[in-house]
């Protein structure tokens, strides 16, 4: 079994929807594999993969690779991969399975306390980030590099609580289809719109504020 390292943190509806978008993309990351799958949710929200058949060795670590996973221990020194949980002007609190309390020395990010970082990155609440286990744990250099670059190029718009196909017709729906490059998900319910050249990030957030539920933020370049 993989505990998969993203959360399923709605409810009703939006849970089942977002659990049935879980069982096809795990049915098309593994679609080559001799393998039977069963997808449920654990009482923290995170999802659970058992994996049977020839080939589980292999769809377990594909599965791994694409999500992360939630492990019993961690190990000093190694790179893991939680959901941030909440923040304060001190710091960011993951959730790995276990609380994970990064510093804000420890994230890297420039200046500014935690809450600030937050807010200047464009980072919504359950985004999945990488961490080094340590005392004190310190953000992954991976997702430090990734959150810089992501302030290159053109603005973009994270939210949070829709799965992809969700977010689309969000974007369709407010008529702004040709403004944006795409969209790239960070998580099961976490997403990306990365806005077209002369796409200005926050218009783009406030015309699809009314069509998406959850939070919102907005990573403004150059």
């Amino acid at each position: 079994m993989v505990v998969l390292a993203t959360k399923v943190y709605v409810q009703g509806e939006a849970r089942r929807r977002a659990m049935d978008s879980l069982g096809s993309i795990v049915a098309n990351q593994l679609g080559e594999l001799a393998v039977t799958t069963d997808v449920g949710l654990r009482h923290d929200d995170f999802p659970s993969v058992t994996v049977e058949g020839p080939d589980a060795t292999v769809a377990r670590s594909v599965l791994e690779t694409e999500w992360g996973a939630i492990v019993p221990d961690l190990v000093e020194g190694e790179t893991y991969i939680g959901t941030l949980e909440a923040w304060d002007t001190d710091g960011w609190t993951l959730d790995a399975g276990r609380e994970v309390r990064i510093p804000v020395a420890e994230l890297g990010l420039g200046p500014g306390d935690a809450t600030q970082i937050v807010e200047r990155f464009g980072i919504v609440q359950h985004q999945r980030l990488a961490f080094t286990w340590g005392d004190p744990p310190r953000l992954a250099d991976d997702e430090r590099d990734q959150l810089f670059e992501w302030q290159r190029g053109t603005d973009r718009v994270t939210v949070n609580s829709v799965t992809r196909a969700e977010a689309k017709r969000g974007v369709d729906r407010s008529g702004h289809a040709r403004d944006i490059l795409g969209i790239d998900r960070l998580g099961l319910l976490e997403q990306q719109i990365v806005c077209a050249p002369e796409t200005d990030g926050p218009g783009l957030l406030a015309a699809l504020g009314p069509r998406l539920p959850g939070q919102m933020r907005c990573i403004v370049t150059g």
